[in-house]
């Protein structure tokens, strides 16, 4: 896990670059006292976790993450807790308060490693999928069981999926046609190509092509919110770079 630090404290690059030396599965880059000029290395060396403090005299670290275009994942380290809650909606991993106890710090890598590899794992189940054909890009429709017959259902057509009990109810766009079928979210995520097809939460899988807008803990499809569930919530906005 490639990481970095930003902040304008020396001290307190100095703890947490002792913190990261203690693990094996961190390698540190780099520290910065300055987050502009980290720029360049976030995105030429692949960085997959910055440590940021808040309360810097050249800029916000807040507003630094807001600039970064598929930005890796966020800790922010301050002295001030009243950003909390301002960090989480830009989705930061974590918000974590000086002076910062190292039981703390290893909660919020471990749980960034675990993201981290959600992520690879979404992305290498794509590209296999991609790569025999089962589930690639190019496939355009599926077949669903639905009570006595198998029926084809374009998946540029498929909104939403709505997970009830032991059935799929399927939302098909403009119209108010739902299709029911005994299938479970496994067997439904091995037919449609991952790149456009997310979980979002344990009752619904979305295509990605009819997000009208995406909130903290929800999405919206023609007016219908969806819930982003926890254990999906990191990964999600991950995949789409938000």
């Amino acid at each position: 896990m490639k990481c970095i630090i930003i902040d304008d404290e020396p001290l307190a690059i100095e703890i947490l670059s002792g913190y990261c030396e203690k693990l094996d599965f961190i390698d540190l880059v780099k520290t910065y006292t300055n987050p502009l000029d980290a720029i360049s290395d976030i995105k030429e060396k692949k960085i997959d976790l910055i440590f940021c403090d808040i309360e810097m005299p050249q800029i916000n670290g807040i507003d630094f993450m807001g600039t970064l275009d598929n930005r890796p994942f966020f800790i922010f380290t301050t002295a001030y807790s009243q950003y909390a809650v301002e960090g989480f909606e830009l989705n930061a991993v974590d918000y974590l308060v000086k002076p910062i106890p190292y039981h703390r710090f290893i909660k919020s890598v471990s749980r960034v490693q675990d993201l981290i590899s959600k992520k690879q794992k979404t992305i290498m189940e794509a590209n296999v999928f991609s790569s025999t054909g089962d589930n690639s890009v190019d496939k355009k429709f599926i077949f669903v069981k639905a009570e006595y017959e198998s029926i084809k259902i374009d998946l540029d057509q498929i909104e939403y999926v709505q997970g009830l009990k032991d059935y799929l109810k399927i939302h098909i766009t403009n119209t108010n046609k739902t299709i029911l079928t005994l299938m479970s979210f496994k067997e439904i995520m091995s037919k449609l190509p991952s790149n456009q097809f997310l979980r979002v939460h344990k009752s619904y899988l979305v295509n990605v092509n009819y997000i009208k807008t995406v909130q903290r803990n929800r999405i919206v499809i023609n007016d219908m919110r969806i819930p982003i569930g926890e254990s999906h919530k990191e990964a999600f906005f991950s995949i789409l770079g938000l």
